[in-house]
Protein backbone atom coordinates (compact mmCIF):
# COMPACT_ATOMS: atom_id res chain seq x y z
CA UNK A 1 0.00 0.00 0.00
CA UNK A 2 1.72 3.53 -1.58
CA UNK A 3 2.24 6.35 1.42
CA UNK A 4 -1.00 8.13 0.22
CA UNK A 5 -3.31 5.33 0.32
CA UNK A 6 -2.11 4.78 4.21
CA UNK A 7 -2.92 8.56 5.13
CA UNK A 8 -6.59 9.18 2.94
CA UNK A 9 -7.49 4.95 5.01
CA UNK A 10 -5.95 6.21 7.95
CA UNK A 11 -7.89 9.64 7.83
CA UNK A 12 -11.00 7.69 7.63
CA UNK A 13 -10.69 5.15 10.40
CA UNK A 14 -10.04 8.47 12.36
CA UNK A 15 -13.09 10.32 11.22
CA UNK A 16 -15.42 6.99 12.07
CA UNK A 17 -13.43 5.91 15.02
CA UNK A 18 -13.73 9.71 16.74
CA UNK A 19 -17.72 9.21 15.99
CA UNK A 20 -17.79 5.62 17.54
CA UNK A 21 -15.77 6.49 20.17
CA UNK A 22 -18.05 10.03 20.82
CA UNK A 23 -21.34 8.48 20.74
CA UNK A 24 -19.71 5.14 23.40
CA UNK A 25 -18.38 7.41 25.82
CA UNK A 26 -21.63 10.09 25.63
CA UNK A 27 -24.04 6.84 26.08
CA UNK A 28 -21.94 5.39 29.23
CA UNK A 29 -22.03 8.86 30.78
CA UNK A 30 -25.59 8.97 30.61
CA UNK A 31 -25.72 5.58 31.95
CA UNK A 32 -23.68 6.91 35.04
CA UNK A 33 -26.14 9.80 35.60
CA UNK A 34 -23.71 12.63 34.07
CA UNK A 35 -25.50 15.56 33.54
CA UNK A 36 -25.98 17.12 29.65
CA UNK A 37 -23.33 20.21 31.17
CA UNK A 38 -20.80 17.74 32.56
CA UNK A 39 -20.98 15.65 29.32
CA UNK A 40 -20.25 18.63 26.52
CA UNK A 41 -17.45 20.09 28.35
CA UNK A 42 -15.69 17.02 29.54
CA UNK A 43 -16.71 13.64 27.89
CA UNK A 44 -17.35 14.89 24.43
CA UNK A 45 -14.32 17.59 24.35
CA UNK A 46 -12.01 14.63 25.14
CA UNK A 47 -13.49 12.41 23.37
CA UNK A 48 -13.35 14.74 19.91
CA UNK A 49 -9.74 14.94 20.51
CA UNK A 50 -9.08 11.59 20.40
CA UNK A 51 -8.08 11.34 16.89
CA UNK A 52 -5.53 13.95 17.69
CA UNK A 53 -3.89 12.14 20.68
CA UNK A 54 -3.51 8.97 19.16
CA UNK A 55 -1.78 10.61 16.01
CA UNK A 56 0.80 12.37 18.35
CA UNK A 57 1.21 9.77 21.11
CA UNK A 58 2.01 7.22 17.94
CA UNK A 59 4.65 9.34 16.16
CA UNK A 60 6.09 10.20 19.40
CA UNK A 61 6.53 6.70 20.56
CA UNK A 62 8.15 5.49 17.36
CA UNK A 63 10.75 8.60 17.51
CA UNK A 64 9.19 11.32 15.05
CA UNK A 65 8.32 14.02 17.87
CA UNK A 66 7.82 16.70 14.61
CA UNK A 67 4.87 14.88 13.58
CA UNK A 68 3.92 14.82 16.93
CA UNK A 69 4.20 18.42 17.26
CA UNK A 70 3.68 19.37 13.93
CA UNK A 71 0.16 17.90 14.40
CA UNK A 72 -1.01 20.08 17.52
CA UNK A 73 0.01 23.20 15.82
CA UNK A 74 -1.27 23.07 12.39
CA UNK A 75 -4.59 22.09 13.80
CA UNK A 76 -4.80 24.95 16.04
CA UNK A 77 -3.52 27.38 13.07
CA UNK A 78 -6.11 25.34 10.45
CA UNK A 79 -8.67 25.61 13.20
CA UNK A 80 -8.78 29.47 13.09
CA UNK A 81 -7.52 30.19 9.79
CA UNK A 82 -8.89 27.63 7.40
CA UNK A 83 -11.84 26.34 9.47
CA UNK A 84 -13.26 29.93 10.54
CA UNK A 85 -12.20 31.29 7.59
CA UNK A 86 -13.99 29.83 5.51
CA UNK A 87 -17.00 29.46 7.56
CA UNK A 88 -17.41 32.74 7.84
CA UNK A 89 -16.73 33.91 4.12
CA UNK A 90 -20.07 31.52 4.17
CA UNK A 91 -21.88 33.05 7.06
CA UNK A 92 -20.53 36.01 8.88
CA UNK A 93 -20.31 35.06 12.65
CA UNK A 94 -21.15 36.76 15.67
CA UNK A 95 -18.79 36.90 18.51
CA UNK A 96 -20.08 36.46 22.15
CA UNK A 97 -18.45 38.67 24.76
CA UNK A 98 -17.39 35.47 26.66
CA UNK A 99 -15.10 34.93 24.29
CA UNK A 100 -12.25 37.36 24.96
CA UNK A 101 -12.60 37.20 28.71
CA UNK A 102 -12.19 33.62 29.23
CA UNK A 103 -11.54 31.13 25.97
CA UNK A 104 -9.29 33.55 24.30
CA UNK A 105 -6.73 34.24 27.17
CA UNK A 106 -6.58 30.96 28.28
CA UNK A 107 -5.82 29.74 24.66
CA UNK A 108 -3.45 32.34 24.51
CA UNK A 109 -1.62 31.88 27.79
CA UNK A 110 -1.55 27.91 27.14
CA UNK A 111 0.07 28.61 23.45
CA UNK A 112 2.73 30.52 25.42
CA UNK A 113 3.79 28.00 28.06
CA UNK A 114 3.96 25.58 25.21
CA UNK A 115 6.12 27.80 23.07
CA UNK A 116 8.09 28.97 26.28
CA UNK A 117 8.42 25.18 27.58
CA UNK A 118 10.02 23.95 24.46
CA UNK A 119 11.89 26.90 23.41
CA UNK A 120 13.50 26.87 26.56
CA UNK A 121 15.54 23.56 26.30
CA UNK A 122 13.36 21.77 23.25
CA UNK A 123 12.26 19.56 25.38
CA UNK A 124 8.57 18.95 26.57
CA UNK A 125 8.94 17.11 29.87
CA UNK A 126 6.67 14.82 31.89
CA UNK A 127 6.51 17.83 34.47
CA UNK A 128 5.60 20.13 31.47
CA UNK A 129 2.67 17.80 30.44
CA UNK A 130 1.39 17.44 33.59
CA UNK A 131 1.14 21.38 33.96
CA UNK A 132 0.08 21.72 30.57
CA UNK A 133 -2.54 18.76 31.29
CA UNK A 134 -3.88 20.30 35.19
CA UNK A 135 -3.96 24.24 33.50
CA UNK A 136 -6.86 22.12 31.39
CA UNK A 137 -8.68 20.18 33.99
CA UNK A 138 -8.60 24.28 36.25
CA UNK A 139 -10.12 25.47 32.50
CA UNK A 140 -12.61 22.97 32.64
CA UNK A 141 -13.42 23.26 36.12
CA UNK A 142 -13.57 27.09 35.69
CA UNK A 143 -15.82 26.75 32.79
CA UNK A 144 -18.67 23.89 33.98
CA UNK A 145 -18.98 26.92 37.36
CA UNK A 146 -19.34 29.27 34.90
CA UNK A 147 -21.95 27.38 32.61
CA UNK A 148 -24.37 26.63 35.84
CA UNK A 149 -24.40 30.63 36.47
CA UNK A 150 -24.95 31.41 32.78
CA UNK A 151 -27.11 29.52 31.06
CA UNK A 152 -25.61 31.14 28.05
CA UNK A 153 -22.21 29.54 27.98
CA UNK A 154 -21.40 27.69 25.03
CA UNK A 155 -20.94 23.38 25.25
CA UNK A 156 -20.48 21.55 22.80
CA UNK A 157 -24.24 19.60 21.45
CA UNK A 158 -25.49 16.40 23.05
CA UNK A 159 -27.32 13.68 21.36
CA UNK A 160 -30.13 13.07 23.67
CA UNK A 161 -31.26 10.08 22.25
CA UNK A 162 -27.59 8.27 23.49
CA UNK A 163 -29.92 8.20 26.84
CA UNK A 164 -31.85 4.80 25.46
CA UNK A 165 -28.83 2.89 24.44
CA UNK A 166 -28.20 -0.26 26.32
CA UNK A 167 -24.92 -1.61 27.31
CA UNK A 168 -24.16 -4.00 24.61
CA UNK A 169 -24.16 -1.06 22.11
CA UNK A 170 -22.29 1.16 23.89
CA UNK A 171 -19.35 -1.57 23.84
CA UNK A 172 -19.50 -2.50 20.44
CA UNK A 173 -19.11 1.35 19.82
CA UNK A 174 -16.15 1.61 22.24
CA UNK A 175 -14.65 -1.46 20.57
CA UNK A 176 -14.84 -0.04 16.48
CA UNK A 177 -14.01 3.24 17.91
CA UNK A 178 -11.09 2.19 19.55
CA UNK A 179 -9.82 -0.29 16.81
CA UNK A 180 -10.69 2.45 14.14
CA UNK A 181 -8.61 4.95 16.05
CA UNK A 182 -5.46 2.63 16.68
CA UNK A 183 -5.16 1.37 13.01
CA UNK A 184 -6.26 4.53 11.46
CA UNK A 185 -3.16 6.77 13.98
CA UNK A 186 -1.15 3.66 12.73
CA UNK A 187 -1.48 4.45 9.03
CA UNK A 188 -2.08 7.82 9.14
CA UNK A 189 1.64 8.05 11.16
CA UNK A 190 3.35 5.42 8.91
CA UNK A 191 1.91 7.27 5.09
CA UNK A 192 3.36 10.84 6.73
CA UNK A 193 7.05 9.30 7.59
CA UNK A 194 7.09 7.42 4.46
CA UNK A 195 6.14 10.93 2.39
CA UNK A 196 8.42 13.10 4.22
CA UNK A 197 11.22 10.79 3.75
CA UNK A 198 10.48 10.28 -0.09
CA UNK A 199 10.34 14.15 -0.84
CA UNK A 200 13.00 15.48 2.05
CA UNK A 201 10.18 17.15 3.78
CA UNK A 202 10.60 17.80 7.54
CA UNK A 203 8.19 15.61 9.18
CA UNK A 204 6.77 18.69 10.87
CA UNK A 205 5.73 20.28 7.99
CA UNK A 206 3.91 17.38 7.17
CA UNK A 207 2.38 17.53 10.42
CA UNK A 208 1.61 20.82 10.54
CA UNK A 209 0.09 20.92 6.96
CA UNK A 210 -1.57 17.39 5.41
CA UNK A 211 -2.22 15.70 8.59
CA UNK A 212 -3.58 19.00 9.99
CA UNK A 213 -5.76 19.65 7.24
CA UNK A 214 -6.54 16.00 7.75
CA UNK A 215 -8.06 16.07 11.64
CA UNK A 216 -9.57 19.47 10.46
CA UNK A 217 -11.67 18.22 7.20
CA UNK A 218 -14.42 17.02 9.24
CA UNK A 219 -15.21 20.35 12.10
CA UNK A 220 -14.59 21.71 8.78
CA UNK A 221 -17.01 20.02 6.54
CA UNK A 222 -19.88 20.13 9.39
CA UNK A 223 -19.48 24.37 9.54
CA UNK A 224 -19.60 24.14 5.62
CA UNK A 225 -22.74 22.22 5.12
CA UNK A 226 -24.89 24.44 8.35
CA UNK A 227 -23.41 27.58 7.00
CA UNK A 228 -25.00 27.05 3.59
CA UNK A 229 -28.37 25.47 5.13
CA UNK A 230 -28.56 29.08 6.99
CA UNK A 231 -28.13 26.65 10.18
CA UNK A 232 -25.52 27.80 13.04
CA UNK A 233 -22.03 27.47 11.61
CA UNK A 234 -19.65 26.94 14.04
CA UNK A 235 -19.61 28.41 17.77
CA UNK A 236 -16.19 30.50 18.19
CA UNK A 237 -15.96 29.19 21.95
CA UNK A 238 -16.09 25.55 21.01
CA UNK A 239 -13.32 26.13 18.26
CA UNK A 240 -11.38 28.19 20.46
CA UNK A 241 -11.93 25.25 23.23
CA UNK A 242 -10.63 22.77 20.52
CA UNK A 243 -6.92 24.41 20.21
CA UNK A 244 -7.05 24.63 24.33
CA UNK A 245 -7.61 20.43 24.32
CA UNK A 246 -5.10 20.05 21.71
CA UNK A 247 -2.13 21.74 23.81
CA UNK A 248 -3.34 20.65 27.20
CA UNK A 249 -4.96 17.41 26.24
CA UNK A 250 -2.87 15.91 23.25
CA UNK A 251 0.23 16.72 23.98
CA UNK A 252 0.01 17.32 27.80
CA UNK A 253 -0.91 13.69 27.70
CA UNK A 254 1.49 12.55 25.28
CA UNK A 255 4.39 14.19 27.08
CA UNK A 256 3.66 12.65 30.51
CA UNK A 257 3.45 9.10 28.68
CA UNK A 258 6.49 9.83 26.34
CA UNK A 259 8.50 13.14 26.92
CA UNK A 260 8.69 15.12 23.57
CA UNK A 261 11.84 16.30 22.29
CA UNK A 262 12.48 18.62 19.22
CA UNK A 263 14.54 16.74 16.88
CA UNK A 264 17.45 18.72 14.94
CA UNK A 265 17.70 17.11 11.82
CA UNK A 266 18.74 18.89 8.67
CA UNK A 267 16.72 18.66 5.43
CA UNK A 268 17.68 18.85 1.44
CA UNK A 269 16.68 22.74 1.70
CA UNK A 270 19.48 22.96 4.55
CA UNK A 271 16.54 23.77 7.55
CA UNK A 272 16.38 22.52 10.36
CA UNK A 273 13.59 20.79 11.92
CA UNK A 274 13.68 22.90 15.04
CA UNK A 275 13.62 26.31 12.36
CA UNK A 276 10.56 24.79 11.00
CA UNK A 277 8.52 23.89 14.05
CA UNK A 278 9.17 27.12 15.95
CA UNK A 279 8.59 29.35 12.61
CA UNK A 280 4.97 27.26 13.01
CA UNK A 281 4.65 28.20 16.59
CA UNK A 282 5.10 32.10 15.27
CA UNK A 283 2.33 31.41 13.04
CA UNK A 284 0.70 30.04 15.83
CA UNK A 285 0.42 32.88 18.41
CA UNK A 286 0.00 35.09 15.55
CA UNK A 287 -2.98 33.67 13.84
CA UNK A 288 -4.39 33.44 17.45
CA UNK A 289 -3.55 36.79 18.64
CA UNK A 290 -5.17 38.40 15.34
CA UNK A 291 -8.75 37.19 16.20
CA UNK A 292 -9.06 40.39 19.09
CA UNK A 293 -8.49 42.93 16.20
CA UNK A 294 -10.45 41.24 14.32
CA UNK A 295 -12.94 40.89 16.56
CA UNK A 296 -12.89 44.79 17.31
CA UNK A 297 -12.03 46.32 13.84
CA UNK A 298 -14.05 47.66 11.87
CA UNK A 299 -17.67 46.12 13.09
CA UNK A 300 -17.43 44.68 17.20
CA UNK A 301 -18.20 41.46 17.51
CA UNK A 302 -18.46 39.68 14.05
CA UNK A 303 -16.38 37.89 11.90
CA UNK A 304 -18.11 38.98 8.33
CA UNK A 305 -16.60 37.82 4.93
CA UNK A 306 -13.70 39.85 4.47
CA UNK A 307 -12.10 38.95 7.99
CA UNK A 308 -12.68 35.04 6.69
CA UNK A 309 -11.43 36.28 3.50
CA UNK A 310 -8.07 37.65 4.94
CA UNK A 311 -7.73 34.71 7.63
CA UNK A 312 -7.98 32.29 4.26
CA UNK A 313 -5.35 34.17 2.24
CA UNK A 314 -3.13 34.16 5.60
CA UNK A 315 -3.39 30.29 5.63
CA UNK A 316 -2.32 29.66 1.95
CA UNK A 317 0.36 31.91 2.50
CA UNK A 318 1.05 29.51 5.46
CA UNK A 319 0.88 26.61 3.35
CA UNK A 320 2.78 27.77 0.63
CA UNK A 321 6.12 28.98 2.82
CA UNK A 322 5.77 25.52 4.90
CA UNK A 323 6.62 23.68 1.62
CA UNK A 324 8.66 26.21 -0.34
Amino acid sequence: MNSIALILIGFVLLVVGGEFLVRSSVGLSFKLNLSKLIIGMTVVSFATSAPELLVSLKAALEGSPDLALGNVIGSNIANIALVLGVTAVIAPLTVDKDFYKMNWPAMMLLSFMLFFFLMNDGLLSRVEGVILFSFLVIFIVIMIAKARKNKTVEVEDVDETLQKVGYPKIFLWLAIGATALYFGSDWLVQGAKEIAQKNGISEGVIGATVIAIGTSVPELAASVIAALKGEKALSLGNLIGSNIFNIGSVLGLTSIITPIRVSNTINEFGKSSETVLYSNMYWMLAVAAVLIPLIFIPKKYEIGRVKGLLLLVSYAYFIYTSFL
